[in-house]
């Protein structure tokens, strides 16, 4: 119904923003990634939009860009996601990081966020894995190169919890392996892990 609003930051809160637009006060909810990205108050803003009803109310949800507001409409079609987890979802990480989550089948990315256990981080990635491929590019959606590292760091990490390792310590070898680099292949890291751990 309403694309966006262009007006006046009246105010922002980590939750919420204010916008003065023609005289009219309108109330909007916000990620805190939007939160981050507003400009200071009295300030002229551009907030993509969505309308969300219920019964009971009718309530305003804004974000920055509308690579976020696609985000946040694609996480409202997962079975048990309202409005308020899919914007915990987008204040948790960049959209991106949840373009990388769910296409890499990494719910563990997810666990994190406040109110996604285990369950719903799977039904996320279940639900919404094949719907996000279809998504337009807005600017920030992810490539196959961008996915490369999280898949070289899962499929290490996977392995070696299949030989037995405890989760935490083999992240921890996998990731300080990959912060020196990713042009390694999966057996690569697996070995360099294998040492730090016994060395540790």
């Amino acid at each position: 119904m309403f694309a966006y609003f262009r007006g006046k930051l009246v105010s922002v809160l980590p939750e919420e923003a204010v916008v003065e637009v023609a005289g009219i006060a309108y109330q909007f909810l916000i990620s805190a990634t939007t939160s981050r990205r507003l400009p200071e108050q009295g300030s002229d803003v551009l907030l993509f939009s969505h309308l969300y009803v219920r019964e009971d109310a009718l309530q305003l949800y804004g974000f920055s860009g509308e690579d976020e507001r696609q985000l946040f409409r694609l996480l409202l079609l997962a079975s048990g996601v309202g409005p308020k987890l899919a914007l915990a979802v987008l204040s948790g990480l960049q959209v991106q990081e949840v373009h990388e989550a769910i296409l890499a089948n990494s719910p563990e990315r997810l666990y994190g966020i406040s109110g996604v256990g285990k369950k719903t981080a799977a039904r996320i990635i279940l639900e919404l894995r094949d719907k996000i491929l279809k998504l337009a590019p807005v600017g920030t959606m992810v490539s196959s190169a961008s996915l490369q590292p999280s898949r070289l760091r899962d499929d290490a990490i996977n392995a070696l919890v299949t030989l037995g390792f405890s989760r935490p310590a083999v992240q921890k070898a996998v990731v300080t392996i990959l912060e020196q680099g990713t042009s390694l292949t999966v057996e690569e890291v697996v070995k360099s892990a294998l040492v730090s751990i016994h060395n540790s």
